[in-house]
């Protein structure tokens, strides 16, 4: 959260620079969030009561400003817009939507938050993809684990490969026991997905740690592993130059 202690050179919410005369709250604010300007209205920024945006701008708060004297928020700007426009017309985004989501997210706008939740980018990885990952056991420490076995792998090398394993319920993974007993007697590192208990298969699987994997900025390609039995083990190859 921005902090609202007062710091040299800050001043309070929603007041005009000193003149001569009363003071009195300006209604017109004018921000810089992350390098990008907008001028709104204290209603706007307080529209959400109980929102963390409503708390940064209340009565009794101060802010750091920068050097022509708009208040200043370290968050991506190019994102605040939409939210703003949220605000003041409660129209919802066309682009960006996960960008938005956490922006979101972070200055707590209820409201519109439920409402991202449910366009179906959002509805998509938070209820129905996310979901099923919870449903794989350790799939975010076998991604992990992957990651830090191509890397073990890629010095003074093009590619690595990362041997994975992939069962999605008893039967296939009784059908593995003595391939992955070999394979551990001859010292061989695999990565074991599952099994599940949920409806979506081996290739989503399969498409789902490609993503994350990607998603980490590494550029990777999966493939099935010749010699071994046919669906459930498979390798990824990591690219690094």
């Amino acid at each position: 959260m921005m902090s609202l202690v007062s710091a040299p050179g800050s001043r309070p919410l929603g007041r005009a620079a000193p003149t001569a005369g009363p003071r009195r709250e300006s209604p017109v604010v004018e921000l810089n969030v992350g390098g990008e300007f907008y001028t709104t209205t204290l209603g706007t920024l307080r529209k959400i009561p109980g929102s963390k945006l409503a708390e940064m701008f209340s009565s009794s708060a101060k802010a750091c400003t920068d050097a022509e004297g708009r208040f200043f928020i370290d968050r991506p700007g190019t994102y605040f817009g939409p939210i703003l426009e949220y605000l003041r017309s409660g129209q919802l985004p066309r682009q960006h939507i996960p960008e938005v989501y956490r922006e979101a997210q972070y200055y707590e706008i209820e409201p519109l938050v439920k409402l991202l939740e449910d366009m179906p980018q959002i509805f998509g990885e938070q209820v129905a993809r996310k979901q099923f990952l919870l449903r794989v056991p350790g799939y975010s420490e076998n991604l992990q684990l992957m990651v830090r076995l191509a890397r073990a792998e890629a010095v003074a090398a093009r590619y690595s490969e990362v041997l994975v394993c992939v069962v999605h319920n008893e039967k296939d993974d009784a059908n593995c026991v003595d391939t992955l007993r070999l394979l551990e007697a001859d010292k061989r590192s695999v990565v074991k997905f599952g099994p599940w208990k949920a409806a979506p298969t081996i290739d989503h699987l399969l498409d789902c740690v490609k993503m994350d994997i990607k998603a980490q900025g590494y550029q990777v390609q999966c493939s099935k592993h010749l010699g071994l039995p046919a669906n459930y083990f498979y390798t990824f190859c990591f690219t690094w130059w």
